[in-house]
């Protein structure tokens, strides 16, 4: 991850890429209670320990789904 939001749509693409599966969407409008924007704040983690960590979105979807697919056996 990272400390940079990412647009939903993005998300999902990185998902379909990963599976191989394309998502089924219906684009609603904004409930109440959801969240329009996201992340997490590291700059803690950065001058505490001087880390930074950085997985690409579609790196970390990919080793995510490799994980469950071998955690499930599917």
């Amino acid at each position: 991850g990272n400390h940079e939001p990412v647009a939903l749509n993005d998300f999902i693409k990185a998902i379909e890429n990963a599976t191989g599966k394309k998502a089924t969407k219906e684009m609603l409008p904004i409930q109440p209670g959801d969240v329009q924007k996201t992340f997490a704040d590291i700059k803690e983690l950065e001058q505490d320990f001087n880390f930074k960590p950085y997985t690409p979105l579609q790196k970390g979807i990919e080793k995510f789904v490799t994980w469950y697919k071998n955690y499930y056996k599917i």
